[in-house]
């Protein structure tokens, strides 16, 4: 199948249907990843250096990864305003900081 018949494939698809499945059980260690998003499969392909298992000619891929790649939702911190006042300012000087020796180097 040419490339040109594989682009005209994909966008014969609707963006509501090009979507990201991950999967995983509580017993296996494996997940899978099935994804059109180029972002994620380039994340996935060049970060985690994976190969995809799976290739369904319109677009899509299939990955698969340890579970423990995968982290679970978490809580988000609710700093009261003054710490989260001085964390604003200790990340803003070590921008500066970092700025500065940037254009010093």
């Amino acid at each position: 199948m040419t490339t040109e018949v594989k682009e005209k494939q994909r966008r014969s698809l609707s963006a509501y249907e090009q979507e990201t499945i991950i999967n995983f059980n509580k017993e296996e260690s494996i997940a899978y990843i099935f994804t059109y998003e180029k972002t994620w499969q380039k994340h996935l392909e060049q970060r985690l250096g994976l190969k995809p298992v799976m290739d369904n000619a319109y677009g899509g891929k299939e990955y698969q990864l340890p579970k423990k790649l995968i982290r679970p939702p978490r809580v988000p911190l609710k700093l009261p305003e003054k710490v989260r006042q001085e964390r604003a300012k200790r990340l803003a000087g070590a921008r500066w900081n970092s700025h500065v020796s940037a254009k010093t180097h």
